[in-house]
């Protein structure tokens, strides 16, 4: 949908923390393409949001994954899910999604 004035409150982002956060209806858009957390084993206590929210961020500031704020989860952990997510091709049906919106 283009830029209009008409639209212009759902493009709003002040209510974020950072310009790169998702909204609910964004993160609703992609929530079924991640990954489900595993029954056996350890469980899972990273968000998957924060994760997602923490790669954008990253994305459009261009900072070095040691430089991520505090507000997300270690770099580690979200280097880690990015890279698992690139390698299978998960992070591309992601980005797919959001741009298509």
């Amino acid at each position: 949908m283009p830029w209009t004035e008409i639209t212009r409150e759902q493009y709003r982002r002040d209510d974020l923390r950072y310009a790169s956060d998702m909204t609910d209806a964004e993160w609703a858009l992609i929530r079924r393409l991640l990954p489900r957390a595993n029954r056996r084993g350890r469980p899972r206590k990273t968000e998957l949001r924060r994760v997602v929210e923490a790669i954008l961020y990253i994305v459009s500031t261009g900072c070095q994954w040691r430089a991520l704020p505090q507000e997300f989860p270690p770099y580690s952990t979200v280097q880690g899910y990015f890279y698992r997510w690139r390698d299978t091709g998960r992070w591309q049906r992601i980005v797919s999604v959001l741009v298509r919106r």
